[in-house]
Parts: structure tokens; C-alpha cells; sequence
């Protein structure tokens, strides 16, 4: 019998929030056939023994701290569903929002990837999708976040470049045809470069705000602020050099004035 979706969840000394990720999961879990497999990149916390004792969860544990992406694909190979749910362990799932996430990819089959409407614990929203990146686009990017309108933008259905890999569904088809992720990418952009990859192909994204997933943000980054500062400038480095090859050297001499690099 074929698994209709496996949630990977990639964790990094973020024991609390993984154990409230799990526990939102088995309190109420998806109709849909699934499974869950907990991608642990060396915490020392006890983040891989503690998510062990949930029943049926399957934990790999990688030797080193090989980065979100990485994690993530090694949670995908080790994973048999027909889609697959990405999902942070700073979220909290409501009882239904898998089963409907799932529901609002199988209504059309043109759309690889779904998003939905991502919120804080205080049910304020994040600005969970966007154009692809860009000089001018990452601009409006944090202009609109810091915006007082992100509880309406995020109100509307629509098909943006990207969605938020904090809680990313995607086909299995899909994801296998373009590579999985990018792993050169060690935190940050990599779910935008995916997403990329996946409409190159001339599939869409959608976001949906008919589901919401509490994203208590930022928990694993802040436990080592300055390692995040530096995977963030790599990635956009690696982005650019990928992506815009004429800005690339622009963005680095940039960076290297701010002394941010």
C-alpha cells in the first residue's frame, strides 16, 4: 500500500519546539496515509532521543550538521510517499491543515507545490511567499513584510514564485524531476531556488490561505545568531551566482564594504 505523505522534519538543537511539532502531529493526525521521518543534523541537545519515543516516527541522525537542505533530501530518500510535506520543527500543525494542504494540490493538477498561510503563536501572519528573488524584488520583499497590510496579502489565493519551506508541500514526482533541493545551499534560499527549479519545468505553486500553520520562527537560527548571519550571506551569494551572474560580483563587493562578508 502506497503512502499518501511523509512529513520530513529537519531539526537542529531545537529539543522544545520538535517535541510540540511531533505532539501537534499525533494529537491530530492527518486522514491521509503518512508517515514521519525527523531528520536530526547532530543536535546535542537530545532532540533525536526525545523524538524517538513519539511512536512511529523514524529518526535519522546525521553525523554533522549538513544544513536544511541537505537534511531534507536525506529525509525525502529515506521516504515513500506520494507527496511530501516540508515542515520546520518550530511549527505546530492544526488538527486538518495536512489533510486539507493535500486536498488543495490534488484540486489541480498543473500545481507542484502548495504553502499555506503561516502565523506566530499570536496569530499574527508571515509574508510566507513572494516573487523570485532579485535586487529589486528582495527590496519589496521586506518592504511588504514590514508593511502593515501582510494580514491582507495573506488573505488571497494566488500563484507567487515561491512559498516558505517551513511548511512546503510538494508532489514526489516533482521534487525527483528537478534533483531535490539545491544543497548548496546550507540555510536559506533553497526553498526559492526549489521552487524555481520545479516552474522551470512549467508547473505552478500555489498558496493558500484556507490553512494556517503556527510558525514559531527562528528558534534553531537564534540559538547561533552569528553562524545564521553568515549561512544567510553565503546562500544569497550562491543564489545570485546561480541565479543573476551579472549581480553576483556586485552583491559580494557590497558585502564585503558592510563587512558582512
Amino acid at each position: 500500500m502506497s503512502i499518501g505523505v511523509s512529513i520530513v522534519v529537519v531539526s537542529f538543537n531545537a529539543r522544545a519546539d520538535l517535541e510540540r511539532c511531533l505532539e501537534s502531529l499525533h494529537a491530530a493526525p492527518p486522514h491521509a496515509s503518512h508517515e514521519i521521518v525527523v531528520v536530526d543534523n547532530r543536535s546535542t541537545d537530545g532532540s533525536a532521543e526525545s523524538a524517538r519515543r513519539f511512536p512511529g516516527v523514524h529518526v535519522i541522525q546525521q553525523e554533522t550538521n549538513t544544513g536544511f537542505a541537505r537534511a531534507n533530501n536525506a529525509g525525502i530518500r529515506a521516504s515513500t510517499g506520494t507527496a511530501l510535506l516540508l515542515l520546520n520543527s518550530d511549527t505546530i500543525v492544526p488538527p486538518g491543515a495536512i489533510d486539507r494542504l493535500m486536498a488543495a494540490l490534488d484540486a489541480e493538477p498543473d500545481v507542484a507545490i502548495v504553502g499555506p498561510r503561516l502565523i506566530d503563536g499570536s496569530g499574527r501572519a508571515e509574508l510566507s511567499f513572494g516573487r523570485m528573488i532579485g535586487p529589486l524584488n528582495e527590496w519589496r520583499q521586506k518592504r511588504a513584510a514590514r508593511c502593515a497590510n501582510v494580514e491582507s496579502l495573506t488573505r488571497q489565493r494566488r500563484y507567487p514564485d515561491w512559498v516558505s519551506g517551513a511548511c512546503l508541500l510538494v508532489r514526489r514526482s516533482d521534487a525527483e524531476a528537478v534533483g531535490l533541493l539545491d544543497e548548496r545551499y546550507f540555510m536559506y534560499a533553497e526553498d526559492v531556488d526549489f521552487c524555481a527549479a520545479v516552474r522551470a519545468r512549467g508547473r505552478r505553486v500555489l498558496f493558500t490561505p484556507d490553512v494556517e500553520i503556527v510558525h514559531q520562527r527562528g528558534r534553531s537560527a537564534a540559538a547561533a545568531p552569528a553562524e545564521t548571519r553568515v549561512a544567510y550571506r553565503r546562500s544569497q551569494i550562491a543564489f545570485y551566482e546561480k541565479h543573476h551572474p551579472f549581480w553576483a560580483p556586485i552583491l559580494k563587493l557590497y558585502l564585503k564594504v558592510r563587512r558582512q562578508i
